[in-house]
């Protein structure tokens, strides 16, 4: 049976290409909205982290009604650390649409998605977004695309896809270069004509794959699927099986079903083939879990998610401050909000450690671990995080591994000779050097992905904001040796206290703070960045004492120069191993492990 009145497409591409905004124009054109409604920019990034970024995190399930047909939409991250949500949505649909940047032309992860849709035997739609921008080139990148997939080895079909030019910001799209643009009809019919609708035996017993899971506190977990075969109705008795967990049977009762329309979930009583459902009342659903007919279930084959390559401690906070500005606390709060995010992020790993007050959290890169620290922070926890570490493979022969990445990096050509020379410094191998578009040079780079921790921000600093640096897990491949990281030492804080003028007008001589007057401190609290390669003790409370001869006040005004505030993701850069990043609601703090001087010293012999 094939459903023609549905048509199931995700969004794919490289990070800012346009996908989220693309979507938002067609669910304008659709007639979702009233015409007088007051709608926001990239409404599908409804988390408060995504539209303060200008990034998708997680990806989002919409539909569209165009001629008759239901267009299921799914909006996919653009960003490595979130592969894991694009791997696993396009088990749900029957085609893709690319959407490449018409200046920039494919990146690194135009490259992963790609693979990814084709690897899948799926139809691609190229969509060439942005083409009213003033330096857009798109002959040059639809050359560029096709050379893509014939690195990707694609098949004829594959290669003979159809091309769309649009620009997602105006709401328009056109199939020739030469056609005046009016609306995105073209890019609606060309979805209809090119991408296949949904097949499967309607008369056969339910198979539903669930490869999304939200979490609502209300309703509690919500499985997000396509419906491969059979029909589903509320009511009915299922069992849930696992392709890569075939002894584990487990029977459930279908409570709630819905359908998506636009922005919001309809509840319906039954689905059947090609239909995207999103099913709630099931505790114990996964990613990966088949929902079947009791009488022959038969799971479908899901791949395994990718191994997560970066981790990290996150630890109960024990600062003298702690407890002052959290909500949640304890090493009980912590654990139920990390296993919590585990109902919903599948590219994340929580382990317990020896000790109950820490837990290892592993993720895909240092962008997925800062989010959910935000994450967190935002919600009222309070704790303390280690300085991010790989996670090494053994090999067959015993040798040591680690995760490599492919670093992509577009530089004005001045800025090109410092940022090899600190890559290499980081273990970095230099695979290729072209001149991309607007006097730009392209690098590419094999690095170890520890060489790459703390390195974006220098970056920044080095190509004074110029510089695109993208990089994509590669393979695992034998520890290439050790890497000096932090050229300088940490100005540390001598006793428990407030900071002072006075004590910081001294300190600020040996180094760069990290903090202003009036602040609390404790020793053991590292307040700024040592001019020198070793940790220096200062005393930041010290005042001036008052004489027989002058009064404490007597001098002029002391002038402090402005201090580097840290944001998280340059806090988590700067730590060293044997410093915590104490994350509060409303403070960034860092520290050492040991806070006690003389205990710390011992240590360090």
């Amino acid at each position: 049976m094939k459903r023609e009145d549905i048509r199931n497409i995700a969004i794919i591409a490289h990070v800012d290409h346009g996908k989220t905004t693309l979507v938002d124009c067609l669910l304008r054109q659709s007639g979702i909205f009233r015409s007088n409604q007051v709608v926001e920019e990239r409404v599908m990034d409804s988390n408060a982290l995504e539209r303060e970024r200008g990034i998708t995190i997680l990806s989002k399930n919409t539909a569209i009604n165009y001629n008759g047909v239901k267009i299921n939409i799914i909006d996919t991250p653009g960003h490595a650390d979130f592969g894991g949500e694009v791997e696993r949505v396009l088990k749900m649909v029957n085609g893709v649409i690319l959407v490449v940047d018409a200046f920039e032309g494919p990146m690194p992860q135009t490259k992963f998605v790609l693979r990814k849709a084709l690897e899948l035997a799926l139809p691609v739609i190229v969509c060439i977004n942005k083409i009213d921008r003033p330096e857009a080139d798109p002959s040059r990148v639809i050359d560029e695309v096709l050379e893509l997939f014939i690195e990707l080895d694609a098949s004829e079909e594959q290669l003979d896809c159809p091309f769309v030019y649009a620009s997602a910001k105006a709401g328009t799209a056109i199939l020739e270069l030469s056609d005046s643009p009016e609306n995105m009809k073209p890019l609606l019919d060309t979805i209809l004509e090119y991408i296949p609708a949904p097949e499967g035996d309607e008369t056969a017993g339910t198979q539903v794959l669930i490869s999304t899971i939200d979490y609502n506190e209300y309703v509690g977990r919500i499985g997000v699927g396509k419906v491969d075969n059979g029909t589903i109705k509320v009511g009915q008795d299922a069992v849930i099986v696992n392709y890569h967990n075939p002894d584990s049977v487990k029977k459930v009762r279908i409570s709630k079903l819905y359908e998506f329309d636009g922005l919001k979930r309809n509840e319906v009583d039954s689905a059947t083939v090609g239909s995207i459902v999103a099913i709630s009342g099931i505790d114990d659903l996964h990613i990966g879990d088949t929902i079947c007919s009791p009488d022959a279930p038969k799971a479908i084959p899901f791949q395994k998610i990718s191994e997560p390559t970066l981790s990290m401690n996150f630890v109960v906070n024990d600062s003298p401050l702690a407890g002052k500005e959290g909500k949640w606390v304890t090493s009980r709060h912590l654990r139920d909000r990390l296993m919590r995010e585990l109902n919903t992020d599948v590219s994340l790993r929580v382990e317990e450690t020896d000790t109950t007050e820490a837990f290892k959290v592993s993720g895909r890169g240092e962008l997925h671990l800062s989010i959910l620290i935000e994450t967190m922070r935002r919600e009222g926890y309070e704790f303390a995080v280690s300085k991010a570490e790989v996670i090494y493979k053994t090999g067959e022969h015993g040798e040591k591994l680690e995760p490599m990445e492919r670093a992509y990096i577009d530089v004005p050509e001045e800025f090109a000779g410092n940022v090899i020379e600190k890559l290499g410094g980081r273990k970095g191998e230099l695979l290729g050097m072209s001149s991309a578009a607007g006097g730009y040079t392209r690098l590419e780079f094999s690095i170890p992905a520890r060489g790459l921790i703390g390195y974006r921000g220098e970056f920044m600093t080095d190509t004074k904001g110029n510089g695109i640096l993208n990089t994509i897990f590669d393979d695992y491949a034998p520890f290439k040796g050790d890497i000096a990281f932090r050229k300088q030492g940490s100005l540390i804080a001598f006793e428990d206290g407030e900071s002072v003028t006075y004590g910081l007008h001294i300190a600020q001589e040996r180094g760069t703070l990290f903090i202003g007057p009036g602040e609390k401190v404790y020793a053991g609290m590292v307040v700024g960045q040592s001019g020198k390669g070793e940790d220096i003790e200062l005393n930041v409370c010290k005042r001036k004492q008052m004489t027989n001869t002058r009064s404490s006040a007597a001098d002029e005004a002391l002038r402090l120069t402005p201090p580097r505030i840290l944001s998280l993701e340059q806090a988590l850069e700067f730590i060293d191993s044997d410093e915590l990043l104490e994350v509060t609601p409303k403070s960034l703090r860092i520290r050492k492990k040991i806070l006690d001087s003389t205990m710390r010293k011992r240590a360090n012999r």
